[in-house]
Parts: structure tokens; C-alpha cells; sequence
């Protein structure tokens, strides 16, 4: 991929993560990340998802973290 466009992604998921939980540091962009990525699979390929969490009850239960995490920060930034 160019360059440029990997540029202008990371900017978008900036700006989404900063929307979403009001907060676009590295490390809140990436949890942000995993969770928009696996509620996808989720909703695209349950099968799979299914089989993930099945697979890796670890980290299903990291991903649940995760989750309870953007939501609970969501909740927060929506209430300012």
C-alpha cells in the first residue's frame, strides 16, 4: 500500500477514535482498532469468530476487556 494512503487511514482512525472515546493516543487508537476490527468479523463471520474465541479463550476474554473498555470510556465522553 502507498504510503500516502497509510497516512490518511491512520488519520481517519485518529480522528474515529477521538470521536468514539475522546482520546486518539497510540494506545487507544490500537484497542479502537481490534475491536472495530473483530466487531466485523463478528458480525460478518460469526462462524469464525465462534471458532476464535473457542480456540483462544484467553485472549476472548482480553478482547471482552477490550471492549468493556471503549465502552465504558464512550459512555464517558458522551456524557461531557
Amino acid at each position: 500500500m502507498e504510503e500516502k494512503f497509510l497516512q490518511q487511514f491512520e488519520a481517519m482512525l485518529d480522528k474515529y477514535s477521538e470521536l468514539l472515546v475522546g482520546d486518539g493516543d497510540a494506545e487507544t487508537k490500537e484497542k479502537v482498532k481490534v475491536w472495530a476490527l473483530y466487531s466485523h468479523i463478528a458480525k460478518s463471520m460469526p462462524a469464525l469468530a465462534k471458532h476464535w474465541n473457542s480456540m483462544y479463550p484467553e485472549a476472548k476474554e482480553q478482547m471482552k476487556e477490550i471492549a468493556g473498555e471503549i465502552k465504558q470510556m464512550n459512555e464517558e465522553h458522551r456524557k461531557k
